[in-house]
């Protein structure tokens, strides 16, 4: 490996890294909205909460989602413009994310980067360059995950809703007000397995593509040349969190329905199983669309469907259909314009 290429590799695992932080940052709000929202926790100590659980989600999950993610581009070992490739998703992705945090719309990080290594991956090769395996079992949980949240967090709580109907709602709530702090903490496992170990993903691709890995490489907390990576991306992802995304807290916890601490405690329970569940098969999924259709399931049954703001809802899904194809383009022009200085 020459110079150049080992200096293009150091600045890809920084950008890698920096967006592991955004995408803690960013997504921080799907850990901690709830319990916010219902006044379990105050922010900085929800954040604190979630950042520690992130980071503890790497004794709990293989990481099978790292695998899925860095074959979703066929990678050429040795080759320095496929490093260009996953850079310019990178880039792109965090472009993105401060677009949408800037506009306090809760999109997913992780489709942002997948969008755009994609469509770097595309610019590179044309369509052959992607495993469209992989890209539709992505494309397929955009609304399936939304969709099973939203099952589970409504059957979730229709059921407590009958075994708890003849108690006070001043005893339910002191009740569950503690049980979200388990369930805040099992959502913030199934956010910290998922997302930090997409990162993971890049970063491997990133190494193989530089030739400093082979193709067979497996991540795997006994290996001391993978070990590395997997610590440092649990880490950037609970260091993400712990600086909050308040915008984006109150968007997903506050204006899309109210919930009280029995309702928080089904949304982030039906998040985490829905996570827990894909994150064993190796599905990369969003976390934003998991909790978000985990509360409106909850919303339909605490406020009616007219009770949940569907102007805002539909302003979310807008902005989960475009961020693949959004992140896509970013990340093409990205690399058309580095391979154009280059």
């Amino acid at each position: 490996m020459n110079n150049s290429t080992f200096t293009l590799l150091v600045i890809a695992v920084v950008f890698a890294l920096g967006f592991d932080v955004m995408n803690g940052f960013h997504d921080a709000a799907n850990s901690i909205a709830t319990i916010v929202s219902t006044r379990v926790l105050r922010p900085l100590t929800a954040v604190v909460w979630a950042a520690f659980f992130n980071f503890v989600a790497i004794l709990v999950f293989g990481p099978v989602v790292a695998e899925t993610v860095s074959q979703i581009v066929r990678i050429e070992p040795g080759d320095a413009v496929y490093v260009w490739v996953v850079l310019s998703g990178l880039i792109a992705a965090l472009i993105w994310d401060f677009i949408t945090w800037r506009f306090g719309l809760p999109t997913s990080s992780s489709h942002a980067i997948i969008g755009g290594f994609a469509g770097a991956g595309i610019a590179k090769a044309g369509l052959s360059a992607l495993r469209i395996d992989k890209i539709l079992l992505i494309v397929e949980f955009i609304f399936l995950s939304p969709l099973i949240g939203f099952a589970i967090g409504l059957l979730l709580m229709l059921s407590l809703y009958w075994i708890f109907r003849k108690v006070r709602p001043s005893v339910i709530d002191k009740n569950f007000k503690r049980g979200q702090l388990v369930s805040a903490a099992l959502y913030s496992i199934g956010h910290g397995a998922n997302d930090a170990q997409k990162t993971m993903g890049i970063i491997l691709a990133l190494l193989i593509a530089g030739g400093v890995l082979s193709p067979e490489t497996k991540l795997s907390l006994g290996h001391s040349s993978t070990l590395w990576i997997i610590l440092s991306c649990q880490l950037a992802m609970s260091i993400g969190t712990l600086f909050g995304g308040w915008r984006i807290v109150k968007t997903v916890g506050m204006k899309i329905t109210k919930i009280r601490p029995m309702g928080g405690f089904c949304a982030e329970t039906a998040g985490a199983v829905t996570l827990f569940l894909a994150t064993f098969f190796g599905i990369p999924v969003s976390t934003t669309h998991t909790i978000t259709g985990a509360i409106i399931g909850v919303g339909t049954m605490t406020t009616s469907f007219s009770g949940i703001k569907w102007g805002i809802a539909t302003r979310i899904v807008w902005a989960w259909l475009l961020t693949i194809p959004g992140a896509g383009c970013m990340g093409a022009l990205i690399f058309y314009l580095t391979q154009y200085f280059d």
